[in-house]
């Protein structure tokens, strides 16, 4: 029989699936290679990362809501480059794993029931992800297959911090703060003692892509963040609107008559800063632009950044370091430089070299608040909790 000693990652966001596989070496998952199917792009494509080398393979008889059309020819090609017969589990990003889910799950028709069930609070990522699984269940039955939770590191946040000024019978009924990238914050706690940040420390964290969202981490855990009930909330994003005054909700689906499908596509998809630009939604063009609606949009969305870093700062009861991740945080310096410098107050001095160099510590060496770039790696977290998972779970590959 075939060994079973690789699990596959799927990563789903709205319009990408990131792909990892792991080499099982007793207690620890190691990475083989990365893979990425874009939906952006006509006709679909998979990319393969492996020891250095880059190649794709164009999926022209894949359509983008048919899951299964993407991954059979997707599996074909990645089985010749990978030991796919090999996987002894596929985990999952999931985004909303509710009051439910506060660790990874091995996925059983129950679990998927329940995760079905959360898509209401979750429309733009939870409904990828059950295609996916969906997907892999129908092409793979043999694979087991296992979840792991972005909302699950924040259910350590005080209740406080997670209660909305509404009636508590509708926050007994769910409606309350849950969090989310918890995946990326969960790597970013576990990576904090590398980058130099002593133990205790008071961090924020800011994980800046398409979608953004701030996490203030203290002891290893969640303390308070900037996304609420759903991943619309807090700061402005790539297509999403961030913290929008109830009002205008009211306004849209009243006076102006929009239904509520349109209002929805307003926030996930025509906000942010493609809205706010009418340019583009990717800051690398923004930042290349020369018109005043670009560098309006940059100032919103870094001042927004810095506004919140100061508010979980204060619910903290202080602040040692800021932590970037994610594509933005990672790789753009101008945008540090623009949240950073607007921080100074705190005691964040930038050092413009090291910004530049996207450098672990971007911060000057006597600044009283530190500043740090620190890649996260979600795949891994997953690969982490399946393995964690398979052993709970005692099921022999």
């Amino acid at each position: 029989m075939t060994e079973r000693d690789v699990i596959l990652t799927m990563n789903a966001g709205s319009s990408t699936v990131k792909l990892g596989f792991f080499a099982i070496e007793g207690a620890q998952a190691r990475r083989l290679a990365s893979a990425s199917i874009d939906f952006r792009v006509d006709p679909l494509e998979v990319r393969l990362k492996k020891d250095g080398a880059r190649t794709a393979q164009a999926l022209p008889a894949a359509n983008p809501g048919d899951m299964i059309s993407v991954l059979r020819p997707a599996f074909r090609w990645l089985g010749q480059h990978l030991p796919l017969d090999r996987i002894a589990a596929v985990g999952h990003r999931v985004v909303h794993g509710g009051e439910i889910f506060t660790g990874p799950a091995l996925i059983d028709d129950e679990t998927l029931s329940r995760m079905r069930d959360l898509s209401v609070l979750a429309p733009l990522h939870q409904p990828q992800s059950l295609s996916l699984i969906d997907a892999v269940r129908q092409l793979r039955p043999g694979f087991r297959q296992t979840a792991s939770f972005d909302t699950a590191f924040h259910t350590t946040q005080d209740p406080l911090n997670r209660r909305f000024a509404i009636p508590r019978a509708l926050h007994d009924q769910g409606i309350k703060r849950y969090g989310f990238h918890g995946l990326s914050y969960q790597h970013i706690a576990g990576a904090l003692a590398g980058a130099g940040i002593a133990p205790g420390a008071k961090v924020v964290a800011a994980h800046l892509g398409s979608g953004a969202s701030l996490c203030a981490i203290s002891d290893g855990i969640s303390r308070d963040g900037s996304m609420g009930f759903s991943t619309l909330d807090g700061v402005p994003m790539g297509t999403r609107c961030g913290a929008l005054d109830p009002g205008v909700i009211l306004h849209l689906t009243g006076r102006m008559g929009w239904e509520p499908g349109r209002v929805e596509t307003l926030l996930y998809r025509e906000s942010g800063l493609l809205g706010m630009s009418g340019i583009d939604a990717d800051s690398r063009e923004l930042l290349e632009s020369d018109r005043p609606e670009a560098a309006e949009a940059l100032g919103v969305f870094t001042r927004r950044i810095a506004g919140e870093v100061a508010r979980l700062a204060t619910s903290m009861g202080g602040l040692d370091a800021v932590v970037f991740t994610a594509g933005i945080g990672e790789n753009q310096p101008r945008i540090r430089q623009m949240v950073c410098e607007r921080l100074a107050w705190l005691g964040l001095e930038l050092d413009p070299a090291a910004n530049l160099a996207n450098a672990t510590r971007i911060s000057t060496p006597d600044a009283r608040v530190g500043a740090y770039v620190i890649p996260t790696d979600e795949e891994q977290v997953i690969a982490d909790e399946a393995l964690r998972v398979l052993s709970r779970a005692a099921i022999p590959g």
